[in-house]
């Protein structure tokens, strides 16, 4: 397995979808849902009834069907509108009813049209992480659409018939199955674009596309706490000190140092947020000899200290980028 294939893996093992507000969606023609602007968040979308338009966050329009989904992985503002001079309202603004743990229910009044008639959408607003690979959700496009998928991907197909399945029969337990199962949809999409070379983009996946650069990366995702220098990460990628940082910075716009820190930075807050491990031992774990020395590069990738991070008064997605 080359080192580009081991990063990829990586990725996708870190990648975490966690927060998760789950949302049933019955309505009829015509409407316009409007998610606004959610930093740090991606939202999710699968169509178990009828057809509808997505109008993304630069107007670009796209057709989606029954049994169709997409990843909006920014959490840009984008709407789901039955025609293009549809009126839009918030998705916030209207009511909704708890089904169970995670999950309420969106519906048009009773009386709005003929249940036959309606289109029923199941949406998920998560926080979307992927470790020490985070940057790359910065690369993603805007929309990702899982039609796109299919023909390379078939195995997400029977996943897609059994969330059109559950969403329209609504048999016991139906919101925790499709739950899981838009969990499971999400990462496929983002492991199809993964590995179809993520798009045109530069940057990292210029960087882990380069055999003797993925060397090094992959050397300090695998061991974020070693006392990397810029001379050690060139042995390991096998050429001479200016010739390796000289063609990492041209591939990432930073230096390997740089690089490492904001990696350990990521994982810190990984870790102290999301696993609740103590700032100290996540400190002596990823290579910092005093309390002191991690707190200041902490602050100054994160822009709050990790105490306050933990106490939770800043958001987990502060070091997103």
């Amino acid at each position: 397995m080359s080192q580009y294939e081991d990063l990829t893996s990586e990725l996708l093992m870190g990648m975490r979808l966690y927060g998760v507000n789950y949302q049933r969606i019955d309505v009829c023609a015509p409407f316009g849902l409007r998610f606004d602007n959610a930093p740090g968040r991606a939202q999710f979308h699968f169509v178990g009834r009828g057809s509808l338009l997505v109008r993304g966050a630069s107007g670009e329009i796209f057709s989606l069907n029954s049994g169709d989904a997409l990843l909006v992985p920014h959490g840009k503002p984008h709407s789901l509108i039955s025609s293009e001079d549809a009126e839009c309202e918030c998705i916030n603004k209207l009511e909704s009813k708890p089904i169970c743990d995670s999950v309420c229910a969106i519906a048009a009044p009773a009386d709005a049209c003929q249940d036959a008639h309606s289109v029923i959408l199941f949406s998920a607003c998560m926080a979307f992480e992927l470790g020490g690979m985070q940057p790359l959700i910065n690369t993603m496009p805007d929309v990702m659409l899982v039609s796109t998928l299919l023909s390379q991907y078939p195995e997400i197909s029977p996943i897609l018939t059994a969330m059109e399945r559950e969403s329209r029969t609504r048999q016991a337990g139906f919101a925790g199955i499709l739950s899981r199962l838009a969990d499971v949809v999400a990462a496929l999409i983002v492991r199809g674009w993964v590995e179809n070379g993520c798009g045109q983009s530069s940057g990292l996946v210029q960087a882990m596309r380069d055999p003797r650069l993925s060397q090094a990366i992959a050397a300090m995702h695998r061991e974020p706490g070693e006392n990397w220098t810029v001379e050690r990460l060139a042995r390991v990628a096998g050429c001479s000190r200016s010739v390796f940082a000289g063609r990492f910075l041209s591939a990432t716009q930073m230096t390997p140092l740089r690089y490492l820190t904001e990696l350990r930075m990521r994982l810190a807050v990984q870790r102290i947020v999301n696993n609740g491990e103590a700032v100290e031992a996540v400190a002596w774990q990823l290579g910092y000899g005093s309390l002191a020395a991690f707190s200041r590069a902490f602050k100054r990738i994160v822009g709050q200290s990790p105490g306050a991070l933990r106490a939770g008064r800043v958001s987990t997605q502060a070091v997103a980028s």
